[in-house]
Parts: structure tokens; sequence; C-alpha cells
């Protein structure tokens, strides 16, 4: 066995079950277990008592559990990983800036930690003032505190090389699994053909664009559905509750789904999937549609014109989504051509193997000699 051991902070745990991040450790901790690496991913459960161990596929977990629920609760268990990672030896990978903070301590007592600085988190709208601050604080702290940082995405690095210098940045993107077929009978509960429908997953928030897509969706009779997937609370939440009414009747509204054979198949014989971020890196649900072949409607910037590529069609708002729908929802052709160079455009840059053994060969680099 190696005598390589790698600790990684900064997500829910293994396997994944809560998001990006949450994969992203699952599969690089089982591609380091295959090449001989020793990894232990710390683990946040819900409740109280002591912490304990488990192994899963070979990979040592150390479970934390935390009583209090959301971004306290999240504090929390950083700061106990963190705490216990101080009487550890190896290298450390930290995905996620956002108790950065904590990992001072790291740096203080001569540890080496690679950071993933995720997105630009500080600009979201979602968030108050004083979160926003505690983000771009904690970014700070991140860009100083660890050894050497990962961007996921050419403009999340260009952005952290206004913090520090340019040498300091790996740019890696996230990776993906390329999804050739997928179980049809998966739309039959939401009463869906095959290329009859379009789809939206993500969070639904302002930031992501769903009342522009939604009304653009909506401004004609279109003869075609459209998916929109998320936990839409319109009774509490004023913007869930403009997009349910900005909806025509050809919109549907399932609510979230986890179960990843449906959100699969949703992908994968869609017409169109659309992404509507505005703020962010290499997002890990576009990444997936590019996978799924999907022809791919995106918002107009920088980070979405990266990962999507020249062969995806984009909108800066209502109308100009309003129009690509006017113009592609009847053009076989080119919707053909769009899923063509989303697969071209996966393969070029996205697959696991490839985004894998780029961790492997830069943590290969930062292994503290003895």
């Amino acid at each position: 066995m190696s005598d390589k051991h790698l600790y990684i902070l900064g997500t829910r745990g293994v396997p994944a079950q809560h998001g990006g991040f949450e994969t992203f450790a699952e599969k690089l901790s089982l591609f380091l277990v295959s090449k001989g690496w020793q990894v232990t991913v710390y683990c946040q459960e819900d409740g109280d008592g002591a912490a304990w161990e488990s192994e899963w596929q070979g990979v040592r977990r150390i479970h934390f559990p935390v009583s209090r629920a959301g971004a306290a609760g999240t504090v929390i268990f950083d700061w106990k990983a963190t705490w216990h990672a101080l009487g550890q030896s190896g290298l450390f990978l930290t995905l996620g800036y956002n108790t950065a903070i904590f990992n001072l301590m790291q740096r203080l007592k001569g540890q080496t930690n690679v950071i993933n600085m995720d997105g630009i988190e500080w600009r979201r709208d979602k968030w108050g003032t004083v979160a926003k601050t505690w983000f771009w604080l904690n970014e700070w702290m991140g860009c100083w505190g660890g050894n050497h940082l990962v961007a996921d995405h050419p403009e999340i690095k260009n952005h952290l090389a206004t913090r520090v210098r340019d040498g300091k940045i790996t740019m890696i993107p996230y990776g993906g699994d390329e999804v050739l077929e997928a179980d049809v009978s998966a739309l039959a509960a939401y009463g869906l053909e095959p290329g009859a429908f379009s789809v939206i997953i993500a969070r639904p928030e302002p930031e992501n664009s769903f009342l522009e897509m939604v009304r653009a969706f909506s401004r004609a009779v279109r003869g075609h559905k459209l998916v929109v997937l998320g936990n839409f609370q319109p009774e509490q939440n004023v913007f869930h509750r403009q997009v349910m009414q900005a909806a025509s009747a050809e919109v549907i509204f399932p609510g979230a789904i986890y179960e990843a054979r449906v959100v699969q198949a949703l992908r994968f014989f869609s017409r169109f999937y659309l992404h509507g971020h505005r703020v962010g890196g290499t997002n890990p649900s576009l990444v997936e549609a590019l996978g799924a072949g999907c022809a791919v409607i995106a918002h107009d910037n920088h980070f979405n014109r990266w990962v999507a590529g020249p062969g995806a069609a984009y909108f800066a708002d209502e109308l100009s989504c309003a129009a690509l729908f006017d113009r592609l929802l009847g053009d076989d052709a080119g919707v053909l051509s769009m899923k063509a160079a989303s697969g071209i455009r996966f393969r070029e840059r996205f697959t696991w193997p490839q985004v894998l053994a780029e961790y492997e060969q830069l943590l290969t680099h930062w292994y503290p000699s003895k």
C-alpha cells in the first residue's frame, strides 16, 4: 500500500447524497484508493454524540454528528473536522473556502493543504450582507492560507489571480459521466414522451434565470412541455410564487427529484436542457447535460460559454430566450447538431478519467516530503 495519505475536508461525506462536491469526493477517493493511496473523508451526520469511524469501499470515513441544521451546522462540522485534521499527517484537500478561516490553523501548523476554491460565492444574489461579507473574507483567507489553489473554470482562475499569483492556481474542471442510454419508462409517471419536452434542473433562485426562462417559454403555445425541477414552496417564497404564476399550462413542476435514474432520463430524452445560471464556475449539472448529449440553451455569460462551447444556444434575457424557442423547437436538424456538439465538448474536457488523473498529478506534486 502507498504511504500517500489524503484527507478530504469540506463535504458532507461519501457516498454522495447532497451535491457536486460530494460526487467529486466520491469519485476522487475511489480513484485514488484504486491507485494505492490511503484516503480519509470527513463526513457530517445528523444528531449528537461522539465521532466514529467506518470504512466504505476502501475509504476511511470519520463521522462527526452535528445537531444544528443548515449553515450553522456546516460551520460546526467544518470546525470539528479541521480540528481533528490538525492531529493527522499527510496531504489535505479542502473542497470550498466557506470556512477557510479554520484552515489557517493548518497553515500555521505547517500542514500542506490544497483548496478547491469553488465559485464566487459572495457574488450570489441569495445572500444577505452578513453572509456575503463572511464569504468574501473567507475567500481571501483561502487564497492566502492554502498552499495551492484549484479553480474549476478559467474565469475562476482569472478571478483568483487578482488575489494571489497565477502560479499558485491550477485549473481543473468538474467531471461527469457519459450517458449513452436511459430508462424511458421513467418518463411515464410525468406524462412525458421522448423529445416532446425540455427541462430545467437547478435550485429555483433568481440568479438562475428561472423567471426569464419560464416567461420566455410561456409567451406562446408551444405544443411542447417544459419540466421545471426544483423544490418550489410558493406559500413561503415570493420568487417561487412568481415563477409558478408566470407559467403556462404547458409547464410542469414535479418538485425536486433526487432519483438518479429519473433525472438521467429527463436529461437524456429532453429536446433541450435549459441552464440559466449567471454566476459560478464549471456547473456540475451543465457538465452532466453535456455528458448526456443534451442540446443546451444557456444564459450567455463567460462561465457557461466556456463549459458548453460554441455548439450551444445562448440567451441574454427573456426576449432572446423566447426567440430561441420560436426558432429551435421546430428545427430538428439544428437540435441534432447541438446534441452532437455537446458530446464532443464533453469528451474533450469533462470526462472523469481526465479530471481525476489531473487531480492525482497535482496531489502527487504537492505531497509533503518527509
